[in-house]
């Protein structure tokens, strides 16, 4: 199966560097350009599926790339961010929430760990494997599902794990 992995475009929470997970926030004008770059840059490549988180921002930058190639996509909760319970709409630059985003095994305050998002997002991967073995798959998510995916397919170090970052609309590309 090929796997092709991106975030979600630009929107104002990313601008102001907030911690954004649950909290349903429609992509800004750079995000919708993002999605219609993002559609450009995908056009030679074909999916048998395109496959979103719930939320707007996933789901409409999956929606700008399905309609360049007269596709409809599909939303899967797995894909949603992670629940950042009391960091929802803090600076991602906190004291506070760079601690706590250190304590990996730990939930955050009224939110999920990384090991909650391991336990939906492994299983997810393993069932796209299952039901689409010979087919190519794109899924538009968030900056932690993408780093939880890649921690399914690479070996990370802890500080390797909780550095790691992607940028808006970037892509990435996994066999299995």
């Amino acid at each position: 199966m090929e796997l092709y992995v991106t975030r979600h475009g630009q929107t104002d929470w990313n601008v102001l560097n907030k911690v954004l997970g649950r909290t349903d926030i429609p992509l800004n004008k750079t995000g919708i350009k993002q999605a219609h770059d993002l559609a450009d840059t995908l056009r030679y490549a074909y999916f048998d599926h395109i496959f979103t988180s719930p939320y707007s921002r996933a789901k409409t930058t999956g929606e700008i790339v399905a309609e360049s190639k007269e596709m409809k996509v599909e939303t899967l909760d797995w894909l949603m961010e992670c629940d950042f319970g009391e960091f929802e709409g803090t600076s991602r630059t906190s004291e506070v929430y760079q601690a706590a985003k250190h304590e990996v095994f730990k939930r955050y305050p009224g939110g999920e760990s990384f090991l909650d998002i391991a336990a939906r997002v492994y299983p997810g991967l393993m069932k796209l494997k299952e039901d689409y073995p010979d087919k190519c798959i794109l899924l538009v998510t968030h900056g932690g599902i993408c780093r939880m995916i890649r921690s399914y397919f690479e070996d990370l170090g802890n500080d390797e794990f909780i550095d790691y970052s992607i940028g808006n609309c970037e892509v990435l590309h996994y066999t299995f």
